[in-house]
Formats: structure tokens, sequence, C-alpha cells
């Protein structure tokens, strides 16, 4: 074998461990804003409840009024979410499909419809989501907070952006099932999926009862935390280094 053979060779496998160790990295860099934006997420509503005023109930009313158009410091809290779910966006992309690429077309399309769903696209558009008006503000009926734009945005990419949640988790615990090291993660993630179902259909069962802030506030949390969840396990099996032992 030529030298000159040898050389080209030796520089195939340094560009191919440099493109790996760039992918690693990136894989490694989205998960860990997709962990830090499920955390801020979590806390920027449960914050925010606190200067809501005493007739504001987070049993009873949504994290949508907590930035209507009428809500105290409702523009910063808008920011904050849309910055979470740019966040989000990149994680399912750059981070999750990337990771459980070998689930083939159903790791493609898990991802992507997580990007649109509501932890993704529907939190990034916030600032167009804002309700008309608080149910905590006096003369404010469900009627009137659906009368502007952002009230009746809110309300269809909500509901839609919650029902492409669910079907992109069922989509990425197929495509578990087919990555290795992945595959004991794919009835967990479908029953979260399950879960998540119940607990939105039970906010809108219980409107009349005063529990919907209850319930809505389980499935924010509850997809919140499989997010971070899924970023810790990513980051696990995407080491910062490449194992000595490969070398």
């Amino acid at each position: 074998m030529s030298n000159s053979h040898v050389r080209n060779v030796d520089r195939s496998n340094v560009g191919a461990t440099v493109a790996s160790s760039a992918g690693r990295a990136a894989v490694r860099r989205w998960a860990w804003l997709g962990l830090i934006a499920q955390a801020v997420f979590v806390a920027s509503w449960l914050v925010a409840a606190a200067w809501q005023g005493p007739r504001y109930s987070v049993v009873a009313h949504t994290i949508s009024d907590l930035y209507a158009v009428t809500a105290p410091y409702g523009t910063p809290l808008v920011i904050i979410l849309a910055l979470c779910g740019a966040a989000t966006i990149g994680f399912a992309l750059r981070s999750v499909w990337s990771s459980l690429r070998p689930g083939g077309w159903r790791a493609a399309t898990g991802s992507i419809l997580l990007a649109l769903s509501i932890v993704g696209l529907g939190n990034l558009l916030s600032p167009a989501e804002r309700l008309a008006c608080r149910m905590a503000d006096p003369g404010c009926t469900a009627r009137q907070q659906l009368s502007n734009t952002g009230g009746q945005l809110d309300n269809a990419i909500s509901s839609l952006g919650l029902l492409v949640l669910v079907v992109a988790a069922f989509f990425l615990a197929a495509a578990m099932r087919r990555t290795h090291g992945w595959e004991r993660w794919a009835r967990p993630t479908r029953w979260t999926a399950v879960l998540i179902t119940a607990f939105a259909v039970a906010s809108v069962m219980t409107q009349g009862a005063g529990y919907t802030g209850l319930f809505e506030r389980l499935v924010a949390a509850l997809g919140a935390a499989a997010l971070a969840v899924l970023a810790i396990g990513i980051l696990r099996r995407a080491p910062a280094r490449p194992d000595s032992s490969l070398r």
C-alpha cells in the first residue's frame, strides 16, 4: 500500500471523527437546551400565578389566562414561553431525531410532530395567542376571552397542538422500539401519551366543576417532565467524549 493511499485513508478517518464529534456535540447541546426549556417553562407559569391577584385560581383558571391581554406582566411571560418553544423545537429536530434516527421514518415523523405540537410551535406562538381577558377579571366570560384574534388562535392551537403532541409520542415510541438502547422507553412513552390524553379530557369535562386549571397544569407538567426525562436519556447516550476503548 502506497504512502499516499495511507495518508488519504487517515484524512478520511480524521474527517469522519470530526464530523461524528460535531454531531454528538450538537445533540448534547440541544438536549441541554431542551432540558432547561422544560424547567423554565414550568417555573414560569408557577411563578406567574403569584401576581395574578386573589380572584385568580390555579385550580379553576387556565395557564393561558396568565398572559391574557389584561393579565399583569403578561408580555414578559409570553416572551419566556416563546423562547421555551423555540428551544423545544430545536431539541426535537436536532437532538431527538438524531438520537432515534435508526427508527427511520417513525423517528422523523415523531420529531417533526413534536416540534409542531403545543410544546414547540404552540409555545413559540404564545405572543400571538393572548386571550382578550382573564376569567378572574370582573365581567369576563368564556365568549369574551375568545373575542379577539389572540383568543381564537389560542383556542385552535391549544386543541390541535395537544393532539399533535399525543400523536408524536406514539410515533416516537414506535421509533424507540426499533432503536438499540431505547427499546424499554417505548411503553412508558405510550402510557405518558395516554395519561396526557386523560388529563386533557378531564380538563374539558370538569369545566363546570371548576377544575380546568388543575388538569391543564397536570397536562403541562407531565409533558414537560416527559421531555426533560427524554433529554436526560439522550445526554446519557451521547457522551461528551468518545469511548477511549474505541480509539
